[in-house]
C-alpha cells in the first residue's frame, strides 16, 4: 500500500443503512475495494479504489461503489463544505478509464458535482485542498492539473449546482510521477488562505493567493524538499 499523505457518472449507490437525510453531512470517509483495472500507478503501484465508504453525521455507513470503467485515482478522500450547506461533503479524484481524471464531490445521496474529465486516459490531477480563499464566504477547491505535464494551478467554486473555474495559473506543481504523497496544501495565514505549491521545475517554493478572481503566486524561496512545502511554514 502507499504511505506519504495517507492513501488510504454512473456510480451505484449501495446502502448498508436506511437512506439518509438529505442534509445529513459526511463524518469521516475512505476508499475501498481496490483494483487493478487501471494501468496508470500515477501514485507509484497498480493498486486503485473501486469505492468510496462513508459515515454520516448521525453514524449511518455507505458504499459506492464506481462502474468498472472508472476507479478513485486517490490518496484519501478530504471533507469539506463545498455547497455551503452547513454540512460536510467528501472530494476525491475519479478517473475514467478513456478520459482519465476529473475532481468529484459526493454527499451522502451520491454525487454533487464534478470537474470535466480531463479528456484522455492516463491525464491526472493532483488535489491542494479547499478552503474560503478570497474571503467572501463561499469555499473554493484547488488543484493542480496534469502536475507532471502541463502544470496548471486551478481554483473552482460550486455555484448553481455545479462546479465552475474561478482562475488558473500556470507554472506551478505539488507531485511528482511515482510518489504516493501530494505536497504542498492551504496555509492558513493571517491575511487569509493561501495555496503553497513549487514551481514546475522544483526548484522554488511558490506561495499563491486568490484575490478578486485573480490568482497571485509569490516566490517565498528555493525548493528543497517536502518539507519547504509544509503549509504551516509558508506563512
Amino acid at each position: 500500500m502507499r504511505g506519504g499523505a495517507v492513501r488510504g457518472a454512473a456510480a451505484a449507490l449501495v446502502l448498508l443503512a436506511a437512506p439518509p437525510a438529505a442534509a445529513e453531512g459526511v463524518a469521516a470517509a475512505r476508499f475501498a475495494a481496490p483494483t487493478d483495472r487501471y494501468d496508470h500507478a500515477v501514485l507509484g503501484d497498480a493498486i486503485e479504489w473501486g469505492a468510496l465508504e462513508i459515515v454520516t453525521e448521525t453514524g449511518r455507513r455507505l458504499t459506492l461503489t464506481l462502474p468498472r470503467t472508472r476507479v478513485f485515482e486517490d490518496l484519501a478522500p478530504r471533507r469539506a463544505d463545498i455547497d455551503g450547506d452547513g454540512d460536510d461533503e467528501v472530494f476525491v479524484v475519479e478517473t475514467d478509464l478513456d478520459r482519465g481524471a476529473r475532481l468529484s464531490v459526493y454527499d451522502a445521496a451520491g454525487l454533487v458535482a464534478a470537474t470535466p474529465f480531463i479528456g484522455r486516459r492516463h491525464r491526472w490531477l493532483a488535489p491542494v485542498g479547499a478552503a474560503d480563499l478570497d474571503g467572501d464566504g463561499t469555499v473554493e477547491i484547488a488543484y493542480v492539473d496534469r502536475p507532471h505535464l502541463a502544470a496548471i494551478l486551478r481554483v473552482w467554486r460550486y455555484r448553481d449546482g455545479a462546479l465552475h473555474e474561478v482562475a488558473a495559473s500556470p507554472g506551478l506543481t505539488n507531485h511528482r510521477l511515482g510518489q504516493a504523497v501530494i505536497q504542498g496544501g492551504i496555509a492558513r495565514c493571517a491575511d487569509g488562505p493561501a495555496i503553497v505549491t513549487a514551481d514546475a521545475a522544483w526548484r522554488r517554493v511558490i506561495v499563491t493567493t486568490l484575490r478578486r478572481g485573480h490568482l497571485s503566486p509569490r516566490d517565498t524561496g528555493p525548493y528543497t524538499g517536502p518539507d519547504s512545502l509544509a503549509p504551516d511554514q509558508a506563512c
